[in-house]
């Protein structure tokens, strides 16, 4: 079997990413940069449509670029236990975002309630809490 080779733009194509996005990736050592033949164009291989694939699953999940940096150094498959450490981490970021967007939640529907059940036009609940916020 054939390896196929790709131009940074077939790269992006192929990855669903913009051209820009691999060289940042590049830029932040996330992805190689192969060398430039003389006169010729830099080749790119499927390993790297993976790796960028696995960079944007990653950020799907919510890992920064940082840790998805530290789950690709474990990417052989021989360090489960510390990509769990790293995924348990995030886990418990996620669970504390949760509760503090629950808590703006309440305050929320609070000051909605609150302007809903206004009478008076001149001084709206909503604004006199966040000028007192301040």
């Amino acid at each position: 079997m054939t390896q196929k080779f790709f131009s940074i733009g077939e790269l992006a194509k192929e990855a669903g990413v913009n051209v820009e996005t691999i060289r940042f990736y590049q830029r932040r050592h996330l992805l190689r940069q192969p060398v430039k033949p003389f006169n010729g164009i830099r080749h790119y291989t499927e390993r790297d449509a993976q790796r960028i694939r696995f960079i944007k699953q990653g950020q799907k999940l919510g890992f920064t670029l940082d840790e998805v940096a530290e789950l690709l150094s474990l990417e052989d498959g021989r360090h489960c236990r510390e990509a769990k450490e790293i995924a348990q981490r995030k886990l418990v970021s996620i669970h504390e975002r949760i509760e503090g967007l629950r808590v703006m939640e309440a305050a929320l529907s609070d000051l909605v309630e609150g302007c809903a059940s206004n009478s008076d036009s001149v001084s709206c609940p909503i604004i006199l809490a966040l000028l007192k916020t301040v």
